[in-house]
């Protein structure tokens, strides 16, 4: 028995520790508890949240824990460092080297296979990939510390003097893993102000688990393994109909995963008294690839904003330099994805539409007195829809010849006569499907509605419907646990 429970608590790589898993409900639920018996001794308090944090990275990295422990000590030393250093080459210096340690391990980690191969390419000689284990949620914590020494070197805050609250800070567990990417200027002060969450925050925390678990488990699993698979693993099977649908059910899956991640992560951190910003806010309601980038993955894209777009000029100069600026950030946004090439071409698809956007916008025929009615923002909305639909058909394809395929089969073996067919046979994937994609375009202040009217619910209707709602995602969960897609980012 006991050893059983040590197999169950160490280090697995098939089974890693997520918000969706059995484990972390139990382990949660006793650090939960601890973490009210020592909510008002703030030493133990954030001894306790560091030490679960660890864990909860260990249970998906294992050793890899000791780069995250590396990276705070090192942005700990660098941001003392900073607050004594005036002299703009030292400061910009320090910047350097937080970069360069940051950057550096992004490269080995995430890129050294594939730079290698292009380069045995470019020389002709045989390369044989070589086995990295990745960390886990590696380019978040790196965001997060870059962001760090580069706001203190802006003067846009403080450094962090007690050691205790920058790790609270860079290994807290709720967005350690798949976002959102906390800024330390947004975190560092609800630390040190010693939050507490209170009823409304707790309520709060509480709908956004259950609609991430709901929007995770019982949408996103589900059209994964009975249809959006199948059809990315070998398309030439199914007609350009399925191929489209299939594309549309990737697009409303991956919004669904990663959303639900968000919520869940934001969620959890209000169950403790810490508030995130919004990291998702109804992208499919967007009328234009611009708004799409205001709406979709907020953190990430307002960190490649303030640090990757306004460093390169951003709009502060010609407009073609401007938008350089905005092809190239949008270029590093899709290889922060991952080493492949489908995310280089998947991020110059996107800066090549914002950049067509921006340049035409005040070309459009339609004018501009018109371009507000409903009518004409719902075929923008239809139409930025399918834009994205087609940029996540390259981030989801594993190469080239498939996406190619997919694109052949929509355009030249459509077949709309195998519609009847087709909803028959997965009418389940169909309402899950549309499900997801209503509840996702209804006005925002339904959701408000809803959120609240359960804040006002006594603690036993909040217990009985978080139950049922645990019933349903159990129930309807696949066989084996179904990783969040973000987590190999």
């Amino acid at each position: 028995m006991t050893e059983r429970l040590l197999d169950l608590l160490a280090y697995d790589p098939n089974n890693p520790m997520l918000f969706n898993s059995g484990l972390f409900l139990v382990l949660f639920t006793l650090f939960i508890l601890a973490y009210q018996c020592v909510r008002k001794q703030r030493t133990l308090r954030m001894l306790l949240v560091i030490a679960f944090s660890l864990y909860f990275y260990y249970k998906s990295s294992s050793w890899c824990v000791l780069i995250l422990c590396g990276v705070c000590c090192s942005d700990y030393l660098l941001g003392l460092l900073m607050g004594k250093t005036n002299g703009n080459f030292s400061r910009r210096a320090i910047v350097a080297v937080n970069v360069v340690v940051n950057v550096g391990m992004l490269v080995y980690f995430k890129y050294f296979n594939l730079l290698a191969d292009a380069f045995a390419s470019i020389v002709s000689t045989e390369f044989n990939p070589v086995e990295v284990l990745l960390p886990a949620g590696i380019s978040f914590f790196t965001f997060r510390s870059i962001s760090y020494i580069v706001d203190l070197y802006r003067r846009q805050m403080e450094p962090c003097r007690n050691f205790l609250d920058y790790a609270f800070f860079l290994t807290f567990f709720p967005p350690l893993l798949a976002g959102p990417v906390v800024r330390a200027k947004d975190m560092l002060p609800q630390i040190v102000g010693n939050t507490t969450a209170t009823k409304a925050m707790i309520s709060e925390g509480l709908f956004l688990v259950m609609t991430g678990l709901v929007k995770k488990v019982v949408i996103a699993d589900y059209i994964s393994g009975n249809f959006v698979d199948r059809i990315f693993d070998n398309p030439m099977l199914y007609s350009g109909f399925e191929n489209l649908l299939g594309c549309i059910g990737f697009t409303i899956q991956l919004y669904c995963d990663f959303s639900g991640y968000s919520d869940m992560a934001i969620g959890v951190a209000l169950l403790m008294g810490y508030r995130f910003k919004e990291n998702f806010a109804a992208p499919f309601k967007s009328a234009s690839p611009t708004e799409f980038w205001r709406r979709w993955h907020i953190s990430l894209s307002t960190w490649l904003r303030d640090y990757v777009y306004i460093p390169l000029g951003g709009n502060r100069c010609s407009k073609p330099r401007a938008y350089f600026n905005q092809f190239a950030t949008m270029v590093v946004g899709g290889l922060w994805h991952g080493a492949s090439w489908m995310y280089l071409f998947w991020g110059a698809y996107h800066g090549i539409l914002l950049v067509l956007h921006k340049t035409f916008r005040k070309l459009s025929p339609i004018p501009k007195a018109y371009r507000g009615y409903p009518v004409i923002r719902m075929i923008n909305i239809g139409v930025t829809f399918m834009l994205v639909v087609f940029g996540f058909t390259l981030f989801r394809a594993p190469d080239l010849a498939t996406a190619g395929s997919i694109i052949s089969q929509i355009f030249t073996n459509f077949h709309i006569d195998v519609a009847p067919q087709f909803l028959e046979a997965y009418m389940m994937i169909v309402a899950v499907a549309l499900m997801g994609y209503i509840a996702h375009m209804t006005p925002r202040i339904w959701t408000t509605g809803v959120m609240n009217a359960y804040a006002g619910m006594s603690v036993i209707w909040q217990a009985a419907i978080l139950a049922v709602v645990l019933f349903v995602v159990v129930q309807t969960r696949q066989s084996e646990l179904v990783p969040f897609i973000y987590l190999q980012y």
